[in-house]
């Protein structure tokens, strides 16, 4: 075949291949974590973790930020389950349009605003939303209550105001999500910080609470004999101390001002050189909050200060153990196992029924001080409840605990 034919017969049939090719990413270079090369990324776990990813999937901190959709919002848009109403002439729709999801601001029946729902944030008790704005996250007014399966107004909102400029920073997304870039501005802010919308991943992914794993990753896979994990951290390894710091960055309330940005905490890092050290020093169970101060009020307790335990002691993160009462009691039994309550001593059943329930007695939901949320059914203050991480003995809910326990075994 002369060389000419050739020739065109390779540009006729070689470029539109190069161009399929192309599209379909093959020549592309692998996927860089945004955090930089010392980052493998949460794919690479998988390829050896799969059991544990899988169960992850389905754990709370996965969960904790996500794209807005039909399957990630368990809010109503349908008509008559889709309406929040803010005072008699002023009401927010959740709308579905061809461009997605929108919270829209009626004001005498004219729309005064219009958002999207681009980022759910939570999920388990509740959930808010975000909206983007250009490079920057603002919340949105409604968000949704699971309890009540009703939509209320976003935390710390006006009840009667439709308020959309609320903007959100890396502070707060530094506990819902595992990274985020933020945009160095030439200019004083004049509204939220602004964010590289390619450079974001939400929900808690396997680095944030294990660290950099690309050189383990490479380690590993080239010495698959070698059964120890190296270049990772490892939790049950780590000091105590250092255990309930990895914790303590996101589970020790908000600080109004940090020291470094949280989303660079690595596991070995001191909590107290991120936050300011006085949020540490306030373990009165009375002054603190149920949500976010988790940390606090676990080292208040006497369960913690007379033994070793830690976070990890009770939890565990890679699975799915929301409701789990007798599963948690099992925790407690495991060192109280000698323990005896004078009120069951002739009521067998009772006994039984209480060893599987330590939690709901020692470790009572409590209404949160931070969250107050209404209904657009009602113009009450409706409690958020959490549970407890001050472990105690509260005579106000024993008896109510064992009226409900007596109740069923009937």
């Amino acid at each position: 075949m002369p060389a000419r034919r050739k020739f065109l017969l390779l540009l006729i049939f070689g470029i539109p291949l190069l161009v399929i090719f192309g599209q379909c990413n093959i020549f592309d270079s692998p996927k860089v974590d945004p955090r930089g090369s010392a980052y493998a990324g949460s794919e690479r776990c998988m390829n050896c973790h799969k059991a544990v990813y899988s169960d992850y999937l389905h754990a709370s901190h996965f969960s904790t930020s996500r794209i807005a959709d039909e399957h990630s919002i368990n809010g109503s848009f349908m008509p008559g389950g889709n309406v929040y109403t803010l005072n008699k002439d002023t009401k927010i729709v959740m709308e579905k349009r061809d461009s997605g999801l929108y919270q829209v601001a009626y004001a005498n029946g004219k729309i005064i605003n219009a958002q999207r729902f681009d980022i759910a944030i939570g999920g388990i008790k509740a959930e808010t939303y975000l909206y983007w704005a250009g490079n920057s996250l603002y919340q949105l007014p409604v968000s949704y209550f699971n309890a009540l399966n009703s939509w209320t107004n976003s935390p710390g909102y006006h009840n009667a105001i439709a308020d959309f400029s609320r903007p959100v920073g890396a502070d707060c997304m530094s506990c819902h999500a595992s990274y985020m870039k933020t945009i160095q501005q030439d200019q004083p802010l004049q509204q939220g910080e602004e964010f590289d919308r390619t450079a974001l991943i939400l929900g808690i992914d396997c680095e944030r609470c294990h660290g950099p794993a690309a050189q383990h990753a490479d380690y590993q896979t080239e010495h698959p004999e070698d059964k120890k994990a190296a270049y990772i951290a490892v939790y049950s390894t780590l000091p105590r101390m250092v255990k309930m710091d990895m914790c303590a960055i996101c589970h020790s309330g908000a600080s109004d001002m940090m020291l470094r940005p949280s989303f660079t905490f690595k596991p070995g890092d001191r909590v107290s050189d991120y936050k300011l050290p006085s949020l540490f020093q306030n373990t009165d169970p009375a002054q603190l909050d149920v949500h976010g101060n988790q940390y606090q009020l676990l080292k208040s307790s006497q369960c913690f200060i007379k033994s070793n335990m830690d976070c990890a002691t009770c939890h565990n993160v890679h699975t799915n153990q929301r409701g789990q009462i007798a599963l948690c009691s099992q925790k407690c039994t495991s060192c109280h196992a000698q323990v005896s309550h004078s009120f069951i001593k002739n009521d067998p059943a009772l006994a039984t029924a209480i060893k599987g329930n330590c939690i709901d007695c020692h470790m009572p939901e409590r209404s949160s001080n931070a969250i107050a949320l209404n209904t657009a059914q009602k113009s009450t203050v409706v409690p958020y409840l959490v549970r407890t991480h001050h472990i105690g003995v509260y005579t106000d809910i024993t008896s109510e605990v064992i009226s409900k326990l007596v109740g069923r075994g009937k």
